[in-house]
């Protein structure tokens, strides 16, 4: 595909639009619509999409995005919470890429409840996601649509350290250890403040990711990811202590790390996720499987 281009949107044409449509960016929704052309192509060169991929866009805001990305995929599902824009962009499309318009569909929906979309499945998440729910969404459809292969985001900079960190860091937490369960995670640029409007008060980081199998257990992911929450509500204390609650005391804590091989004495930022998930086979729930009865 790409043979057939479309008519990306300027700042100026950003800007029309906005004001055609009475649409006024609010911090709310964190929008801050894409109003430069080569960062769009930018974003779509390093998505690497292939001519049979299903692409996932959520808040597609006015199109800038959703233009670039057309020409390259055979399908781009949008998924907007707001209905003004949700409803303007059919017509954005078909005014500026006529040619591409039937690759489009148009999803009016929040993508934290979304469970399914229209048409084949997904195999590409590409988007610029609102900085306060950036995270929350891309675990959210991770989880709901295993088909989903791949994904480049672009999300607040400091957002992106926290997506991609590696054990040991003080910027290792909860999205870090929760990403590292679906797949593998890498910076794959920066991203300056001047390529939006309104322009935020914070630099942009691109976020690429690779979908790989979770590491082997016997837990589940929400046992997995509880153990990861109550390891990090906490995490200056020692697991011992931090998982105190979640065990339902700091021996049965004490005993469930030892029986997973981790020392009781570390904190949750030296953890891996495969070390999570053997702590997660030892839990409340799980114990007269595996400890000794006292």
């Amino acid at each position: 595909m790409g043979e057939t281009r479309a008519a990306l949107l300027g700042p100026a044409d950003v800007r029309e639009l906005a004001r055609r449509l009475g649409v006024r960016p609010t911090k709310t929704l964190g929008q801050n619509f894409v109003i430069d052309a080569n960062t769009v192509r930018r974003i779509v060169r390093t998505a690497a999409l292939t001519p049979d991929d299903v692409v996932i866009e959520v808040g597609p805001g006015l199109g800038s995005l959703t233009l670039a990305l057309l020409p390259e995929a055979r399908r781009v599902v949008a998924v907007e919470v707001d209905a003004a824009l949700a409803a303007a962009l059919p017509a954005t499309v078909e005014a500026r890429a006529p040619d591409l318009a039937g690759r489009l569909e148009v999803v009016h929906a929040d993508a934290m409840t979304l469970t399914r979309v229209p048409g084949p499945e997904p195999t590409a998440l590409v988007a610029n996601l609102p900085y306060n729910v950036a995270v929350p969404v891309v675990l959210h459809l991770l989880a709901t649509l295993p088909s989903l292969r791949t994904a480049l985001v672009m999300v607040q900079a400091e957002v992106a350290d926290r997506m991609v960190a590696a054990p040991g860091g003080k910027i290792y937490g909860v999205p870090s250890v929760k990403l590292a369960w679906f797949g593998e995670a890498r910076r794959a640029g920066a991203v300056g403040r001047a390529v939006f409007w309104p322009a935020p008060n914070v630099d942009s980081g691109l976020v690429a990711f690779t979908r790989r199998d979770p590491p082997p257990t016997t837990a589940t992911r929400a046992e997995v990811f509880a153990v990861v929450d109550a390891a990090f509500a906490q995490r200056r204390k020692t697991l011992r202590a931090a998982l105190a609650g979640w065990a339902g005391s700091a021996t049965a804590a004490e005993d469930a790390l030892r029986a997973a091989g981790v020392d009781p004495r570390l904190r949750g930022e030296g953890l891996d996720v495969a070390a999570f998930a053997r702590i997660a086979e030892y839990g409340p729930s799980r114990r007269g499987d595996h400890l000794p009865t006292p």
